[in-house]
């Protein structure tokens, strides 16, 4: 019996963008540093090479399309067990300026399939919809990634309870909450965009996407800061924040 499982998922969003925002926000490095995972790089052209790279792990891959404006697509390279991960955006410009993005997930998943297709089909549209407030707040403009690992909890639950207080919110937050944090002395505040307990939190400020993403008591960042700061600065002091948080 097989300890692989084939996947595809596919998901539809509208975004108030023209093609030509959404194609640089999906198919080049600095767009996708901005709602995505990880510090990226696309070389733009079928057969070029991809990579996301975050603390302790770099993901390579390969562009499979390349058709600017409409088409851009990319595979992972197969681990030993013949696993990989396939995305494909597809765009389509709409009426008045906006635009409607299709992403096809696909590939192959190993023997903790069921627990990563779950991850993965609740996750996409998440980060589709930071990609819908990225583009519809921060036009024209690209972030420093920001990826920061807590030390691991009993449970989501005690994640959950822990950072939605550190942000002076309800432990039963909602979207259009207002959150209050201190980082490296300085307070910040936004407000909630994305809620959805207890495993993916999300605050838009004036100059960031903050990312809180947790699952199975392990808490990371995948924050966007549209700032000048030094990457490696700012994910020592959000790494020190989440320990001095889970102490």
């Amino acid at each position: 019996m097989s300890d692989t499982h084939e996947f595809e998922l596919v998901h539809d969003i509208d975004l108030a963008a023209t093609p030509e925002q959404v194609w640089e926000a999906i198919a080049t490095g600095p767009g996708i540093d901005s709602w995505f995972m990880g510090r990226n790089e696309v070389e733009p052209r079928v057969g070029g090479q991809t990579s996301m790279a975050m603390p302790g792990f770099t993901g390579t891959g390969t562009v499979t399309a390349y058709e600017p404006g409409s088409r851009f697509a990319y595979r992972s390279e197969a681990g030993e067990d013949g696993t990989f991960m396939a995305f494909e955006f597809l765009v389509e410009g709409r009426g008045g300026g906006s635009t409607a993005l299709r992403l096809v997930h696909s590939g192959i998943l190993g023997a903790d399939w069921e627990s990563e297709y779950d991850a993965l089909k609740k996750g996409n549209p998440l980060y589709l919809r930071t990609l819908a407030q990225y583009l519809e707040h921060f036009p024209g403009r690209t972030a420093v990634p920001v990826a920061a690992f807590g030390p691991p909890q009993a449970d989501q639950d005690a994640v959950w309870a822990a950072v939605t207080a550190a942000l002076n919110l309800p432990k039963d937050v909602a979207e259009g909450d207002e959150a209050r944090l201190v980082i490296g002395g300085e307070e910040i505040r936004g407000v909630v965009d994305t809620a959805l307990e207890p495993s993916f939190l999300g605050v838009r400020t004036g100059d960031a996407l903050l990312r809180f993403v947790g699952r199975g008591g392990v808490i990371l960042t995948g924050h966007h800061l549209f700032a000048d700061v030094e990457q490696a600065t700012a994910e020592q002091e959000w790494t020190e924040w989440l320990a001095e948080l889970f102490k």
